[in-house]
């Protein structure tokens, strides 16, 4: 081969080489400005500034529950543009964010019921998805402890109770056995349910919506919603018909325009349907737990849950020992009226919501008829040694200088105006020209960070029930 031949051969060698080169480098500035542009994109998206206003559906509220059907409906329907909002700063901030972080088993609900069927459903689904998204929990079991003899048939419905709901590995102890889960706890017999766990529902449902996020949906904080405005829709078939006619207006003048409408309001659920025109029943009612804090050099004294068997007689279920996945342990805790909707200190004060509360015939009603319970509660609230003592009824080696005072949770308890605690899901449609295009979920009942995987997949049915997607 001669001279000129092995050059241009060489010459051909690097031409190809550097067109490689070329095409790669072109590849990767392409796929490095989506990159910028994916993240752009989610950072307008998480300041409330995306590309378009304009959405299929839009949920209104960032706590379990709404994050959690924001993920089902994407997970279904992933070509949908949809969107969460939330009226403050962060997600899961209220209840999702105050709750004592059990994973509940299902024991207590009426069998066959919708609230049994969901919770059930609903910790095998959040344990799948825990391990699925490698996110901490433990699995610390939980015993509902019989104190005296006049609690044992109670006991004994209750362990019925949950195995017609079908809870896995319930098995009734008695004294002896209780001391080999629990050693300083006092009991005559106790359900014990090994499956019952703890978990930061806070963080979970703040996974949620980075799931919903990163699969494309659009969360906008700070956008605390005022009113629900709907325009009419064109003629069928004509150029001007509107494909999003129900505006979302915040508080702050910021709007988003979607076709649907579905509300998960917690808190605010009852204020939020009555912009749409709904009724004002079932009232939400705070009612704020206050929390002790066990010492930590005391964790000894618990190694999972202990709870009392349920009093009929009285509204709430009373104090117990939950352990947190921080390694802390909550005792308690009170019911008693909250002040103020989100109310989380003791002297927090709302004139608006308190004229709210006590103007609400169905309050009056419950006050009325549990009128012991509740001053017992407040004195408690008070009083925390009072509520020791209590506590020393399941461990009695447990002293006032054993705790302090802890965090607290407002809990949105819906009531009809009979006084009756509301126990099952309300769903409801707003009124007129806008009742075709938005659902309001009005209660989804304790225990609903349990629940919100299957209460999700119940909700989403029901949109794509009531809505045409």
């Amino acid at each position: 081969m001669g001279r000129h031949q092995i050059i241009h051969l060489l010459r051909k060698k690097l031409v190809n080489k550097y067109m490689i080169w070329d095409r790669c480098s072109s590849f990767l500035a392409v796929s490095s400005n989506v990159q910028r542009s994916v993240r752009h994109a989610s950072e307008k998206s998480s300041s409330g500034s995306p590309p378009s206003n304009d959405f299929d559906v839009c949920i209104v509220g960032g706590g379990i529950v709404g994050l959690a059907t924001a993920q089902e409906l994407i997970w279904r329907q992933p070509n949908l543009k949809l969107a969460v909002v939330e009226k403050e700063a962060e997600l899961s901030l209220h209840q999702s964010g105050h709750n004592s972080g059990v994973i509940h088993a299902g024991i207590y609900y009426t069998p066959g019921s919708l609230k049994a069927k969901l919770c059930v459903e609903g910790l095998e689904l959040a344990y799948k998805y825990l391990d699925e998204h490698n996110l901490p929990y433990k699995k610390c079991g939980k015993l509902i402890v019989a104190r005296n003899e006049e609690e044992l048939p109670r006991l004994d419905a209750l362990h019925k109770r949950g195995l017609e709901n079908g809870v896995k590995g319930l098995r009734i102890m008695n004294s002896d056995e209780i001391k080999e889960v629990e050693p300083y706890c006092k009991g005559l017999k106790a359900i014990h349910s090994p499956n019952t766990g703890i978990v930061d529902w806070g963080q979970v449902a703040r996974h949620y919506g980075k799931n919903f996020e990163r699969l494309g949906g659009s969360v906008f904080t700070n956008f605390e919603v005022s009113n629900f405005i709907t325009t009419r829709e064109g003629k069928a078939g004509s150029k001007d018909g509107l494909q999003h006619p129900v505006t979302l207006q915040a508080k702050s003048g910021k709007s988003l325009r979607c076709r649907y409408v579905v509300t998960c309001a917690g808190l605010y659920s009852d204020r939020v349907a009555e912009m749409s025109g709904c009724s004002k029943i079932p009232k939400i009612v705070p009612f704020r737990g206050d929390y002790l804090l066990l010492k930590a050099e005391k964790n000894y004294l618990v190694n999972g849950n202990i709870y009392p068997v349920p009093n009929p007689k009285f509204p709430f279920l009373g104090v117990h020992f939950t352990p947190r996945v921080d390694g802390s342990i909550w005792l308690g805790p009170n019911a008693v009226l909250a002040m103020k909707r989100e109310g989380y200190k003791l002297l927090d004060f709302s004139l608006k919501d308190m004229i709210d509360a006590v103007s609400f015939s169905g309050l009056r009603k419950l006050a009325f008829r549990h009128l012991g319970y509740g001053l017992g509660e407040m004195y408690r609230g008070f009083n925390y040694p009072a509520q020791v003592k209590l506590l020393q009824e399941y461990v009695p080696d447990l002293k006032v200088s054993d705790v302090t005072r802890g965090p607290s949770g407002v809990r949105a308890q819906a009531l009809d105006t009979d006084g009756n605690l509301v126990d099952d899901f309300v769903f409801d449609i707003g009124a007129g020209g806008i009742a075709s295009r938005v659902l309001h979920v009005r209660n989804a009942p304790s225990p609903a960070a349990t629940s919100s995987l299957s209460i999700a997949k119940m909700v989403v049915d029901k949109v794509q029930d009531t809505f045409e997607l």
